[in-house]
């Protein structure tokens, strides 16, 4: 849960460092920080083929999906607006 933040907040900042308004930077945001569910268990897969795919798609599908859909986009869009006014 803690890595989608970083990277969001990371993509927020890229994202009005690059010239994005506000909202565009909070949808870099959101996609900066999706990418943590979209992405992982591919390479999991990949770089681990003896794991257990029922912990690592529950953790990125079951956790961090929902937290991002709960939390994490009004909380990257109130990060754009402080940080982008």
């Amino acid at each position: 849960v803690a890595f989608p933040i970083f990277s969001g907040t990371l993509g927020i900042v890229a994202g009005l460092a690059a010239g994005l308004s506000t909202g565009g930077a909070a949808i870099l945001g959101v996609l900066t920080a999706s990418a943590s569910y979209i992405a992982a268990p591919a390479a999991v897969r990949l770089a681990l083929p003896a794991a257990n795919p029922g912990y690592y798609l529950t953790a990125s599908l079951g956790i961090t999906f929902p937290f991002n859909l709960i939390i994490g986009i009004p909380l990257y869009l109130a990060i754009a607006q402080a940080l982008g006014g």
